[in-house]
Formats: C-alpha cells, structure tokens, sequence
C-alpha cells in the first residue's frame, strides 16, 4: 500500500545521495526506502511504533534503525543537510543568521 507519508522517487533519489556507503554494502529482506517510509508514517503520523501497518516492515526492524540512526547522529544528520539544500533552493543562506529562543 502507498501512504501519504512515503518518500515519492525524486525525494528518494535525494535523500539515497545523503545515506552513507555502508547502508548498500549488504542485501536486506528490507529495503532501507521501506524502512525509512515506515520512520516517516510513525513520526509523521504520531503513532506509536507497535501501531504500524502491517504491510510496513515489523515495527521492531524500523525502530532498531531508527535507534541505531538516531544514536549515531545519522538522524540528525540527514535533517541539517535536507534542512540547507531547502534553504539554498529557495534563495538564503544555508544557515539562518538569526535564532529566536521564545518561552
């Protein structure tokens, strides 16, 4: 089944670029696209891992990436440079000059 949430081809060919070598140098039941789709319906959809779809991967795969992703700042990582190549896109800089911490 096709989500809302699932990376669409060109976004997949961008975030594919980003994901370091080690990722492809093994063949998987899973592939990563399915992995990180199924990242993308938890966090987009704010659910809990155990409530995924059954046609997702088992959620105790997605989350075991995610963890080990996170952990290794692979997460975040991929944020920042997702973050910056929008940035760029659209005519700024590629870090904002400004940070506005409101309580």
């Amino acid at each position: 089944m096709i989500y809302p949430t699932d990376l669409t081809d060109s976004q997949w060919q961008v975030i594919k670029l980003l994901l370091p070598p080690r990722l492809w140098r093994r063949k998987r039941k899973q592939s990563i696209r399915a992995i990180i789709n199924a990242i993308l319906y938890v966090v987009k959809g704010g659910i809990s891992w155990r409530m995924m779809p059954k046609d997702l991967p088992d959620w105790r795969l997605v989350y075991y990436y995610f963890r080990q992703w996170a952990k290794e700042g692979l997460v975040q990582q991929l944020h920042d440079q997702l973050v910056t190549k929008v940035r760029l896109k659209v005519g700024r800089e590629a870090s904002p000059s400004l940070g506005l911490v409101d309580s």
